[in-house]
């Protein structure tokens, strides 16, 4: 009998800007930065190996905002084929960092993986991305241009409202935090959740 294949088939790191440092010597080889449009690359990137990186840049929203920039289909496509180049990286390690590692971030990394795996499913990438990052809350607005983008039939964005129940479950005083920061969408997705 063939030995299963590794899940995740190479490296994930997902972590919010304060912790970039800890991960300098986790022989990273791609990078995606998602920060708001005002910031700039943090600079602690400077003591990490020569790697591979893109930056992209909008705010953690899931609906259109005044004077805020939400992620578009083009951001969410152009991090798929970033994400695309890391299966063919020997050794590959991707490190995926937003400003606090929950949101935009675990967005990404969920859909690089499922994009990686295809043979996965929806289920199976967030209990991946969980283990790796516990407090994972991902952006609806950029799973939903990725679910379409990768042709997974909605799966994705139906499987997400469990991962959003459970945080709720584990920390209830989100909820009033989400709803307050305009995340009413994945607040009603998580109540909406059948139990585990």
């Amino acid at each position: 009998m063939a030995a299963s294949k590794p899940f995740p088939p190479f490296g994930i790191t997902i972590c919010g800007i304060p912790e970039i440092e800890e991960h300098s010597a986790a022989g990273i080889t791609h990078i995606l930065s998602i920060h708001d449009p005002d910031l700039a690359d943090p600079p602690e990137f400077a003591s990490f190996p020569p790697h591979r990186r893109l930056s992209l840049h909008f705010h953690d929203i899931i609906e259109e905002q005044p004077k805020l920039v939400a992620p578009t289909r083009a951001d969410v496509e152009r991090l798929l084929e970033f994400g695309g180049e890391i299966g063919d990286a020997p050794r590959a390690h991707l490190l995926i960092h937003c400003h606090a590692g929950v949101s935009r971030s675990t967005a990404a990394a969920a859909l690089i993986l499922a994009q990686a795996v295809p043979a996965r499913s929806a289920r199976e990438v967030f209990a991946a991305i969980v283990r790796k990052r516990p407090r994972a809350w991902p952006n609806l607005r950029i799973l939903e241009f990725g679910d379409e983008i990768l042709g997974r039939g909605g799966e994705i964005v139906a499987a997400v409202p469990e991962v959003y129940r459970d945080l709720l479950d584990s920390r209830p005083e989100l909820e009033e935090a989400m709803i307050v920061g305009g995340r009413l969408r994945e607040v009603m997705a998580a109540l909406a959740a059948p139990p585990a």
